[in-house]
C-alpha cells in the first residue's frame, strides 16, 4: 500500500489499544476473583466465632460498656483537671512561717502561721479530742478513700426526712481539701473540685498525715488556725492538756466556728457540745455515764482576751509578709502593719448593714471591701460577709467582671491621647465582630452629640467602646499593667469591663488618680523584725518613692470628670455634704456585679457585691444604687473631721475652706501665747512615731505644769500643736480644741452611724490646690 499511513510506518508507531483492554480486563476479573475467595474464607473462618442467643447480648452488653467506660473517662479527666489546676504543694507549707502582727503603734493584733513551738504532733493530741472530732465529722474517716459514700447517703436521707440540712456528707479529707484550696461556694463545680482532690490528697498522705494537716489548717473562729491556737484562745491552756468537755468544745467548733463559738454565742456552743458528747456515745467510744459528768461540768472559757481581730486583714498581710520575706531565711518574724482597727470595723459594718438591709430581697450574699489612703497605704479590708463561715478573701483573690468602673482607665487613656473632658463625641460605636455595644436599658445609642465628661458621667457604653477602638484597645492594656492591675486582655468589649479584677487591684488603680497621678501600689507592712530584733524589712528604707506613671494633669482632668460622675450623674448616691468625691460606678450583665470605685482627698475605697456562685442579682440592682451606698456610709464615719486634703485638680470643699480657717486661727492663738509649735511631719509617707499622741501630750502637759510650779513660766499648760502651712499634715490629737462657739454647727451622723468612735483616726490637713482646669471644645469627628 501506498497511503501515507503505511509510509510513515503509523501502524507501528500507534499503542495497541485492544490488547490493552484485554490485559485491564483480565487483571480487574482476576483481582475480584481472589477478593472473593478471600471474603468467603474470611467469612467461613469468622462464622465460627459468631454469637447468637444470650452470648451475642452479654457480647453487646460487654461492647457497649467499654464505649461508656472510655466516654466516661475522658468526662472525668475534662472533670479533674481543673482540680488538678488548683492542687498546690505551697499549701502546705503555710506553717513554715510564724509572723506576729502590730498596728502603727506596736500593739500586738494577730498572728498567722503555724508557731514553731506551738506545733503539737498526732500522738500528743488527746485521744478524746480524735474521738470526738471522728464521731461527729467523718466516723468512717480510716473505711473510705477520700470519699464516704455510705455516710453521704445517710446524710441525704437524714435531710430528707428532716425537711432541712441537719447533717453533712463531706469527709475530713474533702473539709481538708475545702480548707486549702477553695472557697466555701456552695456550686456544684467546687464540689467537683472537692471530690477529686479529696481523692489526691488519699493518694499522696496516709490517713494519719491527713488528719494532722486538718488539725492544723482547720479555722476555730477568733482568728484562730489549729487546735492548739483554738486551746490557747478559747482555754488558755495547751490542746495536750485539755478535759473531754473542753475536747467537745472544740469538735464542735469545726463546722461552723462563728456560729458555736463560745465567745459569741455560748448557748448554741453548750447545744453543740452536747451533741457532739452524744456522738461520742452513739460511734460507742464511751458509754452514757462517761459523759455525763462532761455535761454536768461545762469547759470554763478564758475571757480576757480582745474579741476583735482584723483577719480579712491579717490574711492579707500574711501574704505580704512571705512575699517580702522569702529567700531571707527568716521565718519567725514581727511585722507592724498599717491597718487601722477603727475603720476595719466601720468597713465590716458596712458591709453587714447593706447585706442585711437588702441582700435578700436583691438577692446578693457577698461583698467585699478596700480603704486605702491616696498612697496605697491600705487601712482596711473585708473579704467577705462572714470569716468564721469562709475565709476565701473576696476582696484580695476573687477576680470579678468590674463593668462600667473599668472605664476610667479607658478614659485616662484618651486623656493621654489628646482628648479633654469637654471634647465633644457622639453617643453611638462601630461594630467589633458579632459584637455591637449597647448603652444600659438597651439600643445602640442615640447619636447625639454630648461631652467627653458627660459620656462618663452618664456611662455611655457606646462613647467607651468607641474610645477604645479609637486610642487602641492596645494602650488601654498598657495603662492598667502601668496603675498595677494585671490579667487585662484585649477583647471586642474590654471598654465595658468584661475581664476579671479584683477589688484590692481595681481600688490601688483608681487610687492612681487621686495621688496625683503617682503609683499607688497597694501595701500594708511597714516593716519587718526577726526574732532577734534586727530590721529585715523597712518600707522606707527599702522601697523606692512612688513614679509618676500618668502626668499630673491627665489625672487632675480625670478628678474633675470623676467628679461630676458624682454630682451630676450614676454615682450620686455617693456624694458627701462635706467633702469632695470623685468615683465611678460599675454594672456586670446579669446583673452578676455592682461596684463603686471613689475617692475623696484622704481615702480611696471600692465596694463590690454580688454572689460567690456568680448567680445574677436581681433585676434593677446596679452599682449606683447598691454600692455607691455602702461607700457613702462608710466615707461618713471614716472622716474624723473636716481637716481633709483636696483631690488634685478641684477646688477645695466650703467646709474645708472653714477648716483652714479654723486651724489658721488655732495657730495665730498659739503665735500669741508664745507657744512653740510642734513640727509636724511633712511626709505622710514617714513611719509614724511609735509613743501614742495622746502619751506625748500628756508629758507635755506635766512638763508645762511643772516648769509653772518652778516659777519658769506663766502661760497655762495645754498641749502643744505642730506648726503647719496648707500643704502638710496635722494631727487632730495634737492640735489644741478651742472652745465651743455659739455658730458652731451641730455635729452630724458621721460620729453615730454604725455607733463607733474615732479615737485611733489620723487625719492630715487640708492641701488645697488650683480650681478645675480650663478645657477646650474639639470636634471628635475631626479625631476620627
Amino acid at each position: 500500500m501506498n497511503d501515507w499511513f503505511h509510509r510513515q510506518g503509523g501502524r507501528d508507531r500507534f499503542i495497541d489499544w485492544l490488547r490493552l483492554d484485554s490485559q485491564i480486563n483480565s487483571a480487574l476479573g482476576e483481582a475480584w476473583s481472589r477478593v472473593k475467595d478471600y471474603w468467603n474464607a474470611g467469612s467461613s473462618y469468622f462464622a465460627r466465632f459468631q454469637l447468637v442467643g444470650w452470648r451475642r447480648l452479654l457480647n453487646e452488653f460487654a461492647s457497649e460498656s467499654l464505649t461508656m467506660l472510655f466516654g466516661g473517662l475522658v468526662v472525668l479527666y475534662g472533670l479533674a483537671l481543673p482540680a488538678f489546676e488548683e492542687f498546690d504543694e505551697s499549701k502546705f507549707l503555710t506553717g513554715r512561717y510564724a509572723v506576729k502582727f502590730l498596728d502603727v503603734n506596736g500593739n500586738e493584733i494577730g498572728k498567722r502561721g503555724i508557731l514553731h513551738n506551738d506545733a503539737v504532733p498526732l500522738e500528743e493530741i488527746p485521744d478524746v479530742l480524735i474521738k470526738a472530732t471522728l464521731s461527729t465529722e467523718d466516723r468512717r474517716f480510716f473505711e473510705h478513700y477520700g470519699v464516704d459514700v455510705l455516710g453521704t447517703l445517710r446524710a441525704l436521707v437524714t435531710n430528707v426526712k428532716a425537711n432541712e440540712v441537719v447533717q453533712g456528707g463531706s469527709t475530713l479529707t474533702q473539709q481538708l481539701a475545702k480548707n486549702l484550696f477553695l472557697s466555701s461556694e456552695r456550686s456544684l463545680q467546687r464540689k467537683i473540685k472537692e471530690l477529686f482532690l479529696s481523692f489526691l490528697l488519699e493518694s499522696r498522705y496516709s490517713k494519719r498525715e491527713i488528719l494532722k494537716l486538718y488539725f492544723d489548717r482547720a479555722y476555730m473562729g477568733g482568728g484562730t488556725f489549729g487546735v492548739e491556737a483554738a486551746s490557747q484562745y478559747y482555754f488558755g491552756k495547751s490542746v495536750r492538756d485539755i478535759t473531754m468537755p473542753e475536747a467537745a468544745v472544740l469538735a464542735g467548733l469545726f463546722k461552723a466556728p462563728s456560729k458555736y463559738s463560745p465567745l459569741v454565742d455560748l448557748a448554741a456552743s453548750r447545744a453543740r457540745t452536747n451533741q457532739v458528747l452524744d456522738n461520742l456515745v452513739e460511734a460507742g467510744y464511751y458509754t452514757a455515764g462517761q459523759v455525763h459528768s462532761a455535761r454536768m461540768n461545762p469547759a470554763k472559757i478564758v475571757e480576757a482576751r480582745a474579741t476583735t481581730s482584723p483577719d480579712w486583714y491579717l490574711d492579707w498581710a500574711y501574704e505580704e509578709v512571705q512575699r517580702l520575706a522569702e529567700g531571707k531565711n527568716q521565718y519567725v518574724l514581727t511585722a507592724r502593719t498599717t491597718v487601722d482597727l477603727t475603720l476595719q470595723r466601720q468597713a465590716e459594718e458596712a458591709l453587714a448593714a447593706a447585706l442585711r438591709k437588702e441582700g435578700r430581697d436583691l438577692h446578693f450574699t457577698s461583698g467585699a471591701i478596700v480603704l486605702m489612703e491616696t498612697d496605697g497605704k491600705v487601712r482596711a479590708i473585708v473579704g467577705g460577709p462572714d470569716y468564721g463561715e469562709s475565709q476565701f478573701n473576696r476582696a484580695t483573690h476573687a477576680k470579678r467582671q468590674p463593668g462600667s468602673s473599668f472605664k476610667v482607665y479607658v478614659y485616662a487613656t484618651a486623656m493621654e491621647n489628646g482628648f479633654t473632658p469637654e471634647t465633644i463625641v457622639r453617643d453611638a460605636s462601630r461594630s467589633c465582630g458579632n459584637w455591637s455595644p449597647s448603652n444600659y436599658g438597651g439600643g445602640g445609642g442615640s447619636g447625639s452629640k454630648v461631652p467627653l465628661w458627660m459620656a462618663l458621667a452618664k456611662s455611655l457604653n457606646t462613647v467607651a467602646a468607641e474610645l477604645s477602638f479609637v486610642v487602641g484597645r492596645e494602650k488601654v492594656v498598657e495603662m492598667t499593667k502601668r496603675l498595677g492591675i494585671d490579667g487585662v486582655k484585649k477583647t471586642c468589649s474590654m471598654a465595658l469591663g468584661d475581664g476579671g479584677i479584683t477589688v484590692l487591684e481595681h481600688t490601688g488603680g483608681v487610687a492612681t488618680f487621686a495621688n496625683g497621678g503617682k503609683l499607688a501600689k497597694p501595701y500594708g507592712i511597714l516593716d519587718i523584725t526577726t526574732s532577734k530584733g534586727d530590721l529585715l524589712y523597712s518600707r522606707e528604707r527599702d522601697e523606692p518613692p512612688p513614679r509618676q506613671v500618668i502626668s499630673r494633669h491627665v489625672a487632675e482632668e480625670m478628678n474633675v470628670m470623676l467628679n461630676r460622675v458624682v454630682t451630676e450623674g450614676t454615682g450620686g448616691l455617693a456624694n458627701l455634704d462635706f467633702t469632695n468625691v470623685a468615683g465611678k460606678t460599675g454594672t456586670s450583665t446579669g446583673p452578676k456585679d455592682a461596684w463603686f470605685m471613689g475617692f475623696t482627698g484622704k481615702y480611696v475605697a471600692g465596694v463590690w457585691i454580688g454572689n460567690d456562685d456568680n448567680r445574677p442579682m436581681r433585676a434593677g440592682v446596679t452599682g449606683g444604687h447598691q454600692a455607691a451606698p455602702i461607700w457613702h456610709d462608710l466615707m461618713t464615719v471614716a472622716h474624723a473631721d473636716m481637716n481633709i486634703p483636696t483631690i488634685p485638680g478641684l477646688a477645695p470643699h466650703p467646709r474645708q475652706v472653714e477648716e483652714q480657717k479654723r486651724l489658721a486661727e488655732i495657730r495665730a492663738q498659739q503665735v500669741a501665747a508664745g507657744l512653740e509649735p510642734a513640727q509636724a511631719a511633712s511626709d505622710s509617707s514617714k513611719t509614724p512615731a511609735i509613743m501614742p499622741s495622746k502619751t506625748r501630750d500628756a508629758l507635755k502637759v506635766l512638763v508645762a505644769a511643772l516648769r509653772k510650779a518652778n516659777g519658769q513660766s506663766e502661760v497655762a499648760p495645754q498641749p502643744s500643736a505642730p506648726s503647719h502651712s496648707p500643704t502638710q499634715p496635722i494631727d487632730p490629737k495634737e492640735a489644741p480644741q478651742p472652745a465651743v462657739r455659739p455658730d458652731t454647727p451641730k455635729a452630724d451622723r458621721r460620729a453615730t452611724l454604725f455607733d463607733t468612735s474615732h479615737d485611733d483616726l489620723s487625719i492630715p490637713a487640708a492641701v488645697p490646690s488650683g480650681a478645675p482646669l480650663g478645657t477646650s471644645s474639639t470636634n471628635s469627628e475631626a479625631r476620627r
